[in-house]
């Protein structure tokens, strides 16, 4: 054992354990080709629950300790110079959870994405349905992109009240809408529909789709994340929980992609 700055005693294990950790990813992050390295990087930050009970803490504690767990991957990401981030916050079907646990989540989320706001480094951009959230997360993450407009660094994609399938289903909403305040007939419409046309509509119009998606705590689904995004994207499925997501995860994800052979769908 040796005592710690703030006075706790630290067993030498951990203290080892740590030190080796850190050596690893270091000769990781130094082999990492940056030409290689995925543009934008899509997360599905899964295990805060699982987390919890295997710490023996409340589930709050384990969202918490996820939301905490981000402006550590945002660091990560700035550093091996990735430049969109995914974050799937909540979903559509988390919506549908009791006041009683929908509210202390909502809360917590909240707090995070004004953390990333005033960082100051990141540009948030909210990715869901802004009109399935409450008043008060909607003014949340509206402060939060109208704070960081003008930041010039990572872009952060926060997905809160996101779902795939409802993204596609407002984007062809979007779409003819558009087309009937022209006056386009369905008829035009259909004739002259390209694929192109429903992807400027998404919530990520503008952006890259994702080169790599990464999901934590050992589930290998997408839930409907990013379904028309990831078509061609690559997936790396960690068996660790988002709370205890470290760097050298991050950099073996970083690894495995740049190994592999992107075919895009051939």
């Amino acid at each position: 054992m040796r005592r710690s700055s703030g006075g706790r005693r630290t067993p030498y294990p951990r203290l080892v354990r740590d030190l080796v950790y850190g050596l690893y990813a270091r000769r990781v992050e130094g082999r990492l080709d940056h030409d290689q390295v995925p543009k934008h990087i899509g997360v599905i930050l899964d295990g805060n629950r699982r987390w919890a009970r295997a710490a023996g803490s409340t589930t709050e504690q384990g969202h918490q300790a996820g939301a905490d767990k981000i402006q550590e991957l945002l660091g990560w990401c700035a550093e091996t110079d990735v430049e969109v981030v995914t974050l799937w916050m909540l979903s559509t079907d988390n919506l549908q959870r009791p006041p009683e646990q929908l509210n202390p989540l909502l809360a917590i989320i909240e707090g995070a994405v004004r953390r990333i706001a005033e960082d100051g480094r990141w540009r948030v951009h909210h990715v869901g349905n802004m009109d399935l959230l409450p008043a008060h997360t909607q003014t949340v993450l509206k402060e939060a992109e109208q704070a960081t407009h003008d930041v010039d660094g990572l872009l952060v994609n926060v997905a809160v009240g996101y779902g795939g399938r409802q993204e596609i289903a407002d984007a062809v909403r979007s779409l003819l809408m558009e087309h009937a305040s022209r006056g386009t007939s369905i008829e035009e419409v259909a004739e002259t529909l390209e694929i192109e046309h429903i992807a400027e509509h998404l919530y990520t119009r503008g952006q890259p789709d994702p080169d790599l998606v990464i999901r934590t705590s050992g589930e290998q689904r997408l839930s409907g994340f990013m379904l028309w995004q990831s078509a061609h994207s690559e997936y790396y499925f960690c068996e660790v929980f988002w709370p205890a997501f470290r760097k050298v995860d991050f950099l073996r994800a970083l690894r495995d992609y740049a190994a592999r052979h992107r075919r895009y769908g051939t």
